[in-house]
């Protein structure tokens, strides 16, 4: 397996991100050597809470939040998925698959053997890190998750499945601001809409091997006119993103695992990796649910309410899992990254489910 790592002078000159490194080497399932990336801050001798991102960022995500959790007495642990952040990148699309990061990231758990974790999961972190906690159910006390979901869809209609199986086969060509158009129009998670739509953003990724991240990631984050967001693609089409003055800070810090577009095939082939339609995920999903269904430890649904991919996410867990019950679960509002927007408020309500459930 071919695999690359970021120069460590990438990560030297952005903004708000003081954490001293630590790495763990696991061995992916040819043998090869992949070294994972974590943050671990607060004090040692505080709960433990697990928190883990999405799709196409990394742990700087939870830089905001970090201070907060801390001042609470909490300790955070924050890795870097495969493909993203300070860990390593596997080159090639066929590396990447749902349960090839449920297996990196428990070698990388049970290594650093944490236990008595809370779980804080969105977007591909909440997939990932579910599947994690029902293979390691003993080292979890508590589980957050927001924005996020366990798909399971093993009823789409043929028809549907093989609607989304030719659009993204085809010919069409997609930019960012058309993609933007289509995922705006979606009406959360178990929609018939939502499936089609999200495909919109499966192909766009795969077919844009120089996947604006940093764009992506602050256009999500921040306030920004089209023009700016028009002129930073610009350079960056040019190959010449890091002499954008339209880059912000926050674009910058998101890019910077991504000297090349070498360096992106994570965030290029996740998405597809999203079982919205049958796929070889779906027995192990089966299970999960299976398992949840039965978990009694306390579990709160915290998102933004305001994220057209995610709204509505808490509603099956809701209704399946026993330990929601009589948790104080809400939308918040903050948008798809609301670990970003709604930092203070966000850490606040996870430090007192933390606090409650002790």
């Amino acid at each position: 397996m071919k695999i690359l790592r970021t120069p460590d002078h990438c990560f030297a000159a952005i903004e708000g991100y003081p954490f001293e490194p630590h790495y763990s080497l696991i061995k992916t399932q040819d043998g090869s050597e992949l070294r994972i990336h974590h943050i671990d801050e607060g004090p040692k001798g505080g709960p433990i809470i697990l928190c883990m991102h999405g799709q196409p960022v990394w742990s700087y995500l939870y830089s905001r939040m970090i201070p907060f959790l801390v001042n609470a007495g909490i300790r955070v642990i924050a890795p870097d998925l495969p493909g993203y952040g300070k860990s390593d990148k596997p080159a090639a699309r066929e590396d990447y698959s749902y349960q090839h990061q449920v297996d990196w990231m428990n070698q990388w758990l049970v290594q650093n053997d944490f236990k008595n974790l809370t779980f804080f999961g969105q977007d591909w972190g909440g997939l990932i890190g579910l599947r994690m906690i029902v293979d390691n159910s003993e080292r979890f006390d508590r589980v957050a998750i927001g924005n996020t979901g366990l798909p399971y869809n093993p009823d789409v209609p043929q028809q549907e499945i093989d609607k989304v199986s030719a659009f993204r086969a085809s010919a069409r060509k997609l930019n960012l601001f058309s993609m933007s158009r289509e995922i705006a129009k979606m009406n959360g998670i178990n929609k018939d809409s939502g499936v089609s739509a999200f495909a919109y953003w499966q192909k766009y990724t795969w077919e844009t091997p120089d996947l604006p991240v940093g764009i992506i990631a602050s256009s999500s984050m921040e306030r920004r006119n089209k023009l700016s967001i028009a002129m930073e693609l610009l350079f960056q089409t040019l190959g010449l993103g890091k002499l954008s003055p339209f880059r912000t800070s926050v674009s910058r810090a998101f890019e910077a695992p991504f000297p090349s577009p070498d360096y992106k095939m994570a965030t290029r082939a996740m998405p597809s990796q999203v079982p919205t339609i049958p796929d070889q995920s779906l027995e192990a999903q089966r299970k999960a649910w299976e398992f949840f269904e039965q978990f009694e430890k306390p579990f709160l649904c915290v998102g933004a309410g305001n994220d057209p991919i995610t709204n509505g996410f808490e509603k099956p867990w809701l209704k399946r899992v026993p330990g929601t019950r009589g948790q104080p679960h809400q939308n918040i509002g903050g948008g798809h990254f609301f670990q970003w927007s709604k930092a203070e408020e966000l850490s606040a309500i996870l430090a007192q489910f933390i606090n409650k459930n002790l």
